[in-house]
């Protein structure tokens, strides 16, 4: 039911707020992430502006959120610079959580009612969109925290290492297949549309993802002194910023730490390596003698699979380890960069009005991950799901996973 998943939803956002202090949530700790409170408002403005707005005599929660909370929608009205939303202490947090209720207990009313399949539709967006927040709370509050000296817990945990399957192979045959989403099926976003036909070489995919203790020979055996491996705008950024290791590694070579939502813990060997950019992902493959799939190669391989894997879970929020055998963690633990760029599929067209700024103004200079990570909500992920970050993106939980001819 719509009324159930909206208020499971917005209850969860809650919950993970709960979980920080107000000052927590006001940290902003660079451009690409967002204070913690300011997600708290920005999804619950999405329900405001393009359900509640259009329901005769609604009468906003303030006129100035408006601008406060919207966060490119260029057609709906101005926008506070994204690069700032750290110096708004004011709304306090206390207002943002009046706000919310505010905004439930008229969608509460309203989901009561009879609506249309469009007002049904851009509700689902909605909640969806609220999801992919609840990713972006932990991986912003969680690089906000790692500049912090003395590496703030979030949650209370301790995590071991397990057994890992070696590492394997899986052949796929050469053909054309159907790829990307129905449309007129269960709920997905524009960019995974509309489904067609691909032709795939024959291929093998990694039975897992990299582990930390494979990435750390890389590192043992020069990844990052090598030009060779690494694409010119990669190896140029390194060099600039000194770079020797993944962003929340800590020590030298051999003797790593790494840097938690459950504060700064020994490196887990068997753990898939988290928290690498594309350009990383790439260099790694290069030394491996390998390559990163394409996305349609990985979706070949994860349609499959059953749906699950370390997701959200309140008391993990960190890439584990699997000893299962066949294809394992396509689904959790870390989203997987792919070679693919990211673009619309043949024959794309992106929602009308104002929700057609959702995805497609972003198709370019990006790369695809797929496979969602363990600080996506379950039910969120599915294996047409197109994620996409600049390639010098780390602050996700992303993560490699090898490919060959």
């Amino acid at each position: 039911m719509l009324l159930d998943k909206y208020k499971s939803t917005r209850k969860l956002s809650e919950e993970i707020a709960s979980l920080m202090t107000a000052e927590d949530m006001q940290l902003q700790s660079m451009p690409d992430a967002s204070p913690v409170k300011w997600h708290l408002a920005h999804t619950t403005w999405f329900f405001e502006t393009f359900i509640l707005k259009n329901v005769k005599g609604y009468q906003p929660f303030r006129e100035h959120f408006n601008v406060l909370f919207n966060s490119y929608y260029n057609s709906v009205g101005e926008q506070f610079k994204r690069p700032s939303r750290g110096v708004l202490s004011r709304p306090a947090v206390q207002e943002i959580l009046d706000y919310r209720l505010y905004i439930d207990e008229a969608m509460h009313k309203y989901l009561a009612g009879e609506i249309s399949a469009e007002e049904r539709a851009i509700i689902t967006l909605g909640i969806n969109h609220e999801q992919q927040h609840q990713e972006l709370m932990f991986t912003d509050i969680k690089h906000a925290f790692s500049l912090n000296p003395l590496f703030p817990a979030l949650i209370q945990c301790q995590y071991t290492d397990g057994p890992v399957q070696s590492l394997k192979y899986i052949s796929i045959d050469g053909g054309l297949y159907e790829c990307g989403a129905d449309a007129e099926g269960d709920f997905c976003f524009d960019n995974e549309t509309p489904r067609h036909s691909v032709y795939v070489a024959p291929f093998k995919l990694a039975s897992r993802p990299v582990t930390n203790g494979e990435y750390a020979e890389f590192i043992a055996d020069g990844g990052y002194e090598d030009p060779l491996l690494w694409l010119s705008d990669g190896w140029a950024r390194i060099k600039e910023q000194g770079q020797f290791c993944p962003v929340y590694w800590q020590g030298q070579k051999g003797e790593w730490s790494e840097y938690t939502l459950a504060g700064l813990q020994t490196l887990q060997p068997n753990a898939p390596v988290c928290h690498v950019n594309y350009f990383e992902a790439c260099a790694y493959a290069t030394w491996a003698g390998k390559r990163l799939p394409t996305e349609f190669e990985w979706e070949v391989v994860a349609r499959d699979q059953p749906i699950e894997g370390n997701l959200l879970n309140l008391n993990v929020l960190h890439p584990q380890a699997s000893n299962h055998s066949g294809a394992t963690q396509l689904f959790g633990d870390v989203w997987e960069w792919t070679s693919s760029a990211y673009g619309a599929y043949p024959g794309y067209q992106p929602a009308r009005g104002a929700l057609g700024e959702y995805n497609s103004k972003f198709m370019a200079g990006q790369y695809v991950l797929r496979g969602g990570s363990c600080a996506t909500p379950p039910g969120h992920i599915r294996s047409t799901y197109r994620n996409f970050f600049y390639p010098h993106s780390d602050w996700q939980f992303s993560g490699i996973r090898l490919a060959s001819d």
